[in-house]
């Protein structure tokens, strides 16, 4: 019999598809475009084990099924290959990270290539390649050459800026800008110098240089974004992150804080991940009271969006970074005041805004006057407190926040009730608005009315205003590192001047080693002779990670494009990406940079959309299946699971290649490690049973599994059907191997459908029966329906319940078969084109059309009725939904099984219920 050869069959087609450029795509206006793409990997050295091609067979599935359905589609391919692994690796061997890179980069195509995936690799993207980030390079000039006007709502050139300011100065500008912008007359802007002038400018600039507080590591040598850190220490090395003062270049994304929001009305993604964003910009209504300090000149100035709870401010805190701590600070506090400075502030703003349990603090010494009650109140610091958001300064409310409250009641300070029914309650808090109680002129007010009347109070005493504030702050954009896109500015008199268009891209230069020069300069300060035009200094940082995916979207459309990163032609066509897929932990960093870069450079008019992805799905991650053996603690002896409670034992991770179906391998076991050669094991039923634990895939952990091992045992089509069939797309899932034989006996057994039992290929170009087109047809609905709704895993059971049936049925037929390879085809490709060619095509099932579901198939002619006999069923029998009941019932006295157990007795009745059941009383 002609067995199923799956290594051959693939080899076969995927040398086909890709000797032909069987998935090169191009702009077609006759056709609808459909835009499928996956969030790009970072390759690292250890290559894809089989949790990353989740998302990739899952977008691989629409793109098959979209072009079956009509649809030009793209699907395209490529690398965020700027990353700390590879430079880290340079760090310590001097191999140039562009080399590691390359390498993995070959690696990963290899292993992708290996799955059948239909991507079109003529439109391949490095961010990496200097080809593409001279399009980076040039989207940063873009932004430093533009601002964002608040009355437009949207960004613009800065020529524009600049003409007003020539005309009228500042003063009627609305603008996104910093907030200590000075105010200036037409007559003096135009008595600034050049120098001058372009400081200005960078209060406005989309992208500028500023003072800021950021992440620093210095054993990885570079500022870390917030979400790079965890518990203090870098995600990447676990290396310790302090907070330190640096300048920086920073993004602006404030600026489209409100459009962030309302945009996300217009896409489809997840109510989830929605919110994640909203909470991450943190949009928030009410207003800055100031507070003056007594005996002191000082002013602080807290926002809130409860103004109406003022009355109730017992202390004010301020952030542990915040600039006026030296001078609010008493001699008698000096002391208590810098310990817990020096420990807040090297905590990550992420840290603590996470950490609500701790609560620590400090008392500066001095009072500030409640701006409505008169009343002096205490002035502390708290690293609940965040530098960054609002102004750094927060009044102490704690009848009415539970932050306020647990700090108020762990350091023993006065808490005032302010909402009517607060008094007797162990926790306030619990109540956050009703009518407000000892506030003067707002008692008997309802909350919601005396915000408003507390902030016009405020204002009418000159010591407040109404202000809209946002959590999410400007971006840091620059980074301490070699291997990232070199910044496209020069140095003038410490100024920042942007290079020439032409001379781009500004590629990385040779440096002797990959770390910080002995000075604490980024490594590109090791560079010999590094200076524009010979004389100025370059910008010694690189740009961060996410520079080159906040736009690679676009560049797919074009990839070839030397004049633009993509033609109007190109844009304007694909627009913007249609299904988008990959992991949520990118929702606050690479989510949100994207969709900021495409609205400003829509509003530049370089792209014709302001949102890149249309609808996103979060695949779920598979996980790792760890191996468990446990070794009884002092000795080199080793107990099976099951008796491991009758030991003190100690769990130990083993290899997960040395165990199948939990039983462990005890001879490759000894030859794992030296220090195991000699080990003894205690056993259950003559086996060594391991235990087992769902963790995240890690070497660490031994429980990685390569994607090229289960491809080489069961075939890529197996590997495809098997993670889809492991459940939804959207959860997280253990990998195990236990199910995978069943899958690949169900490929086996489609084979088989084609071939007679010699094994030579076989079909019937009978018509189908009716039982036949209803199997298949009840298939093709379930797959159109199942991949339109993202249910990849019922799909899969389908297959198999459609090809079960149509094995009973004995089905052979041509037409049945054919539109059977072209359903599974978007999600075992090769099988199915090898299928399809067996039946006689030509062309690839690639460009064949989806079958067309036919309802009628589906509608039933005849009921299955039980026959019951004093009250048993003794037999089914078929009838047409037509028959009358006097036929019915006379064909049921004719059946032989009938009549046998009649046994010559005449029934005393014989009752037929329509589409039911037919019961015969003896």
């Amino acid at each position: 019999m002609a067995e199923y050869n799956f290594q051959e069959i693939e080899n076969k087609w995927q040398k086909h598809w890709r000797d032909n450029n069987i998935y090169q795509v191009s702009v077609d206006p006759t056709r609808p475009k459909y835009y499928v793409l996956d969030m790009f990997p970072y390759p690292s050295g250890a290559g894809l084990h089989v949790g990353h091609p989740l998302g990739y067979i899952a977008s691989d599935i629409v793109t098959r099924y979209k072009r079956l359905k009509g649809f030009n589609v793209l699907h395209p391919m490529g690398f965020d290959s700027f990353g700390l692994p590879a430079e880290q690796y340079a760090i310590q061997t001097g191999q140039h990270p562009a080399i590691t890179t390359a390498q993995n980069i070959e690696r990963y195509k290899e292993q992708l290539g290996n799955l059948g995936f239909s991507f079109d690799w003529d439109r391949e993207v490095q961010t990496s390649d200097p080809d593409f980030y001279r399009w980076t390079q040039w989207i940063f000039m873009q932004l430093f050459q533009s601002w964002f006007n608040q009355t437009s709502n949207q960004a613009e050139p800065i020529d524009s800026l600049i003409a007003q300011f020539e005309q009228n100065g500042n003063a009627s500008v609305q603008a996104a800008c910093d907030e200590d912008t000075p105010a200036f007359t037409a007559e003096e802007w135009s008595s600034f110098s050049e120098a001058e002038q372009q400081k200005m400018l960078l209060n406005y600039r989309l992208t500028y240089l500023a003072d800021t507080v950021v992440n620093w590591c210095p054993e990885l040598g570079t500022v870390l974004a917030n979400d790079e850190i965890k518990d203090g220490f870098s995600e990447r090395g676990g290396y310790p992150v302090e907070r330190k003062k640096m300048k920086q270049w920073m993004m602006r994304i404030t600026a489209y804080a409100d459009r962030l929001l309302e945009g996300l009305e217009t896409i489809d993604w997840t109510e989830s991940l929605k919110e994640m964003q909203r909470n991450w910009i943190g949009r928030s209504t009410g207003c800055e009271l100031d507070f003056k300090v007594q005996d002191s000149d000082i002013t602080l100035t807290a926002f809130t969006t409860r103004p109406d709870t003022t009355f109730g401010v017992t202390y004010i805190t301020l952030a542990p970074e915040h600039e006026l701590i030296g001078q609010l600070t008493t001699d008698e506090q000096g002391e208590v005041v810098a310990i817990y400075v020096e420990k807040a502030v090297n905590r990550s703003e992420r840290d603590r805004m996470a950490d609500v349990k701790t609560v620590s603090g400090a008392f500066t010494g001095s009072y500030a006057i409640n701006p409505l009650s008169g009343k002096p109140v205490p002035i502390w610091i708290a690293d609940y407190v965040l530098a960054g958001y609002g102004t750094g300064v927060v009044m102490g409310v704690p009848s009415s926040d539970d932050r306020d409250f647990r700090f108020a009641r762990h350091f023993d300070l006065p808490i005032v009730h302010v909402i009517e029914g607060t008094e007797s309650l162990k926790n306030p808090t619990e109540i956050k608005h009703g009518t407000i109680i000892n506030s003067e002129f707002l008692n008997g007010m309802d909350s919601h009315d005396a915000i408003q009347a507390a902030i016009d109070k405020a204002v009418q005493l000159g010591l407040g205003e109404a202000k809209v504030n946002y959590r999410m702050r400007d971006a840091v954009f620059s980074r301490q590192r070699y291997w990232g896109e070199p910044v496209p500015v020069y140095f003038k008199d410490d100024i920042p001047h942007l290079l020439d268009e032409e001379v781009l891209p500004l590629e990385l230069p040779p440096v002797d080693e990959y770390k910080p020069t002995e000075s604490g300069e980024p490594p590109l300060g090791r560079a010999s002779n590094w200076k524009y035009k010979d004389q100025y200094d370059y910008e010694l940082t690189t740009m961060p990670g996410w520079a080159g995916s906040s736009w690679y979207q676009f560049r797919y459309m074009d990839a070839q494009n030397k004049e633009a990163l993509v033609s109007k032609e190109a844009q304007s066509y694909w627009k913007s990406v249609d299904l988008y897929i990959g992991g949520t932990e990118h929702a606050t960093g690479h989510l949100l940079y994207s969709r900021f870069w495409t609205k400003f450079l829509h509003d530049r008019g370089y792209v014709t959309v302001d949102e890149p992805f249309q609808k996103l799905i979060n695949q779920g991650m598979i996980q790792g299946q760890s191996s468990i053996v446990y070794r009884v603690k002092g000795e080199n002896k080793f107990v099976s699971f099951g008796l491991k409670d009758n030991y003190e034992v100690a769990p130990m991770h083993v290899d997960i290649s040395l165990v199948t179906n939990d039983v462990l391998d005890i001879d490759a076991f000894q030859q794992w490690r030296d220090d195991l050669s000699n080990a003894e094991f205690i056993l259950e039923d003559g086996k060594y049973i391991c235990g087992s634990e769902v963790e995240k895939m890690s070497k660490r952990l031994f429980n990685v599994v390569n994607p090229d091992d289960v491809v080489e045992q069961y075939g890529a089509d197996t590997l495809r059907l098997y993670e889809m069939f492991l459940g939804p797309l959207e959860q997280s899932k253990p990998w195990s191997t236990n199910g995978i034989d069943g899958v690949f006996k169900f490929l086996r057994k489609l084979w088989r459908l084609f071939h007679n039992n010699q094994g030579n290929f076989s079909v019937s170009d009978d018509t189908p029966t009716p039982d036949e087109l209803k199997v298949l047809h009840r298939a093709i609905k379930k797959t159109q329906e199942d991949i339109e709704g993202y249910s990849f895993n019922t799909a899969v059971s389908s297959f198999m319940i459609c090809v079960n049936e149509l094995t009973s049925l004995k089905c052979n037929k041509r037409l049945v078969l054919t539109d059977l390879a072209l359903i599974l085809s978007p999600f075992a490709p090769h099988i199915a084109e090898e299928l399809w060619h067996l039946l006689g095509n030509t062309n690839s099932i690639t460009q064949a059309k989806f079958p067309t579901f036919n309802e009628e198939y589906l509608i039933e002619n005849v009921h299955e009725y039980p026959i019951s006999i004093n009250g048993k069923v003794r037999t089914k029998l078929n009838f047409a939904l037509d028959k009358s009941k006097d036929d019915i019932e006379q064909a049921v006295l004719q059946d032989e099984t009938v009549q046998r157990w009649l046994n010559g007795k005449s029934p005393k009745r014989v009752i037929v219920v329509p589409k039911r059941i037919v019961n015969i009383v003896v």
